[in-house]
């Protein structure tokens, strides 16, 4: 004799989590029932919460090395705003009788006391030859790749610290490495601060230099040959300012190290400023 009756239903049948839902699928680890809500899927199957927690305790945790220094804000305003600012002066300077290029380029000269213009250690980096015009297109677009990579790590603050940092190390290198009256023009030294930084916080942080090694060395060795006319003395003071700023950046980026991020910063600028001071005194 048959019944029309259901059969029983069995418990095992219902999310361990949730009683009064029914389920027929089980973690594949521990074997429990769980519903559509508590199933999360895995290699094969799905797995329960509980398992999931334990699996996550378990697995080795990797830290992001990009985000050391991530501001709220990813988009290079600063890379943007020096491209454009030395953009409109490279039109300037080819607008004859206003004379922008002699106005705003660095020699020696100006960080002695008969011809005391200091502010050209910095301006110098707005100014490009005329004649050559991929030196303001290599420049930009080297600053354009390293301004996409650095700034959104640093913020915008630090960057910019960082850009002008390299900059006037870039002249400090030509004030003590050429002869006095030897102008020389161009971003040069900034952006090879921008790659010493990036080396050292990619060293500190375990990335790969393997490609940065090859782009600075080839950049280095390009402007002791002769006849290329390039001021590698800015190369080498941009390069050694910006490591060292970079260096101070990766070495305090700890939460509570901002005081001592910005006491270092501010010592290793008084240091420079007083290394051009006392360049015609030594």
């Amino acid at each position: 004799m048959t019944s029309n009756s259901p059969p029983p239903v069995q418990r095992n049948n219902f999310c361990y989590r949730h009683p009064d839902r029914q389920s027929f699928v089980l973690c594949q680890r521990c074997g429990r029932t769980v519903c559509g809500e508590c199933q999360t899927p895995g290699a094969v199957g799905v797995i329960c919460p509980e398992c999931m927690n334990e699996q996550r305790k378990s697995t080795p945790r990797t830290r992001n090395r990009a985000a050391f220094f991530r501001s709220s804000n990813d988009k290079p305003v600063v890379t943007y705003v020096i491209l454009a600012v030395t953009a409109l002066v490279f039109l300037l300077q080819l607008i004859p009788g206003l004379g922008i290029t002699e106005r705003l380029l660095y020699a020696g000269v100006y960080s002695s006391p008969m011809a005391f213009e200091p502010w050209r250690m910095l301006t110098t980096a707005l100014v490009h030859s005329q004649n050559f015009i991929l030196h303001v297109g290599l420049n930009m677009y080297s600053l354009w790749l390293f301004g996409q990579a650095l700034e959104p790590m640093l913020g915008r603050a630090r960057f910019l610290t960082l850009y002008l940092i390299s900059a006037f190390a870039g002249s400090l290198g030509v004030l003590f490495l050429s002869v006095p009256n030897q102008a020389v023009v161009g971003a040069s030294g900034a952006i090879f601060g921008l790659m010493g930084a990036f080396l050292v916080i990619q060293r500190k942080l375990g990335g790969n230099m393997n490609g940065l090694l090859v782009l600075v060395g080839i950049n280095l060795v390009i402007g002791f040959i002769p006849g290329t006319n390039v001021a590698w003395q800015a190369h080498v003071g941009g390069l050694i300012g910006g490591a060292l700023v970079g260096l101070i950046y990766v070495s305090t980026r700890g939460v509570r190290q901002k005081g001592l991020q910005i006491a270092l910063i501010v010592a290793l600028s008084v240091v420079l400023v007083a290394l051009s001071l006392v360049r015609f005194a030594i």
